[in-house]
């Protein structure tokens, strides 16, 4: 059985599958930490091959749930995506869009952050795109469910605060 790595530039979470609807995979995810209790949903349209790459792309969306505490969560995201700031005021949504592609699958965690395909595992690696064109935000989102364990890993810190005021809204 894989073991969870953690690493300085992510924070892990616990996911437990959800009903899959029209092909589309959910997953409600927790991240309990200082008495403080962050839910959160994550849910993934179908994927889809894209041309001349051996990428595969899709839709997402975070989904808000009732009961959410995510103060200790987006205070640890602000160290690991190296964010300057938590956003003081949010203004809460009930749903996050993405943008998301596959890097890897059957991937597994190497020691010092990161996936490989040797040995294979039961990661999947995702990239995803938050926004709009003028204020656009990546992350790394990884996610194995036969440990139960989901990943926010930073992408490039230059993201880091368009990143927390995207995902205060829904976390």
């Amino acid at each position: 059985m894989e073991a969870y790595v953690q690493d300085a530039n992510s924070v892990g979470f616990d996911i437990a599958p959800a009903k899959v609807a029209n092909g589309t995979s959910q997953w409600f995810a927790t991240y309990a930490s200082q008495g403080k209790t962050a839910k959160f949903r994550i849910e993934l349209d179908p994927d889809k091959p894209a041309a001349n790459t051996s990428f595969k792309f899709g839709k997402g969306r975070f989904v808000a749930e009732q009961g959410s505490d995510a103060t200790v969560l987006l205070a640890d995201l602000k160290k690991a995506l190296e964010a300057k700031a938590v956003p003081a005021k949010v203004r809460r949504s009930s749903t996050l869009p993405f943008t998301y592609a596959i890097l890897g699958e059957n991937q597994s965690q190497a020691s010092e952050g990161g996936f490989n395909t040797n040995p294979p595992g039961n990661w999947t690696a995702m990239k995803i795109f938050l926004g709009d064109g003028e204020e656009e935000a990546e992350v790394f989102l990884n996610l194995n469910p036969a440990i139960k364990k989901g990943q926010f890993s930073i992408k490039d810190p230059d993201y880091g605060d368009d990143l927390l005021k995207y995902l205060a809204k829904v976390l």
